[in-house]
């Protein structure tokens, strides 16, 4: 008997192996423990999943990025989704810090696969319900679910910390056109001018920065992007912007997968600070970067599953006004 009253449906927050640590900061912010499960492999590569705690009729939601390893993480968040499902979860949210296969949202050339659509759908087919990504590549990827997405950006936690240093004359910089509606974003939060990097492309795998569209002399320059991850086109941009005589350069991305030759590039560039955040955990060349600040997505993420497990509204963490102070604190 529940006195008329209708019980509140448990929450558990579960994780996989891809980004544990985020997980637990997760859990830290709610308050609750991390759920109880195992993922073991097979000698022969299989994987098997084990949920140790009782689900049925739980609110759950899974935290995995399906980042390096991408195939690895991402065959493992389908076996998880299975799992939850068959162990009749009443609801399975997904949540993605970072989505792999994400830049091959189109047909660029003939005979080539659109692999952001076809993991969507492995991801819908597992089981899952819901949703949580924080700065998919393209807004556009939301569509390619066919359930709901809550999307997240992670500005209002790197604006924070950009806000808080000793910056003067900032100038937002744009390492390339595509990248302009970003880095308006955050010079509407921070304050400063707005410039682009005109890029062009010389070959079919190289592309160079060649000249810069407003003035970044003697001037803290920042640039912001969603990801890192051969930093080809932000080192190119960086030196340029040096070569027209900015004080200082500090670049911002949310997921930084330093892949290939990016720690090296990064490492010759004249960057004064690589701030990222931990949607993905820290490859071990990047842990040798001195310049490089990590910052949490753990309270805003935190923030939204609590909002999403009590039927609040996501979109209202962004609005102007919305006190951020609890988790925004690091």
């Amino acid at each position: 008997m529940t006195n008329g009253m209708a019980q509140e449906v448990p929450l558990t927050v579960f994780t996989g192996t891809a980004n544990r640590a985020l997980s637990e900061a997760i859990c830290g912010y709610l308050d609750i423990p991390v759920g109880r499960a195992s993922v073991d492999t097979f000698p022969d590569g299989e994987l098997l999943v084990r949920i140790e705690d009782d689900v049925r009729g739980r609110d759950c939601f899974l935290v995995q990025p399906t980042c390096p390893p991408v195939n690895d993480n991402l065959m493992e968040l389908l076996v998880f989704i299975d799992c939850l499902r068959r162990a009749s979860a009443r609801r399975i949210t997904v949540v993605l810090p970072y989505f792999g296969y994400a830049r091959q949202d189109r047909k660029s050339e003939g005979r080539t696969p659109i692999t952001s659509k076809l993991v969507a759908n492995l991801i819908t087919e597992a089981g899952a319900n819901r949703i949580l990504a924080v700065d998919l590549h393209a807004e556009q990827l939301q569509g390619f679910f066919d359930i709901p997405v809550d999307h997240l950006h992670a500005e209002p936690v790197i604006a924070d910390y950009f806000r808080n240093l000793d910056l003067h004359d900032v100038v937002l910089v744009s390492p390339d056109v595509g990248n302009v509606k970003t880095a308006n974003i955050y010079a509407q939060d921070l304050g400063g001018e707005l410039a682009v990097i005109d890029k062009r492309r010389e070959s079919g795998s190289e592309a160079v920065a060649t000249r810069i569209i407003g003035d970044v002399k003697d001037r803290d320059v920042l640039m912001f992007d969603d990801m890192i991850t051969t930093a080809g086109t932000i080192c190119s941009a960086v030196n340029l912007v040096k070569e027209y005589g900015a004080r200082s350069v500090r670049i911002g991305a949310t997921h930084g997968i330093f892949a290939g030759p990016a720690v090296e590039r990064l490492t010759k560039a004249p960057i004064d600070e690589i701030v990222v955040t931990d949607t993905v955990p820290l490859c071990e060349q990047a842990q040798k970067l001195k310049n490089l600040k990590v910052l949490s997505v753990a309270g805003l993420l935190g923030e939204a599953i609590h909002r999403i497990h009590k039927d609040k509204s996501v979109s209202a963490i962004f609005r102007k006004g919305y006190e951020r102070s609890v988790w925004l604190k690091q």
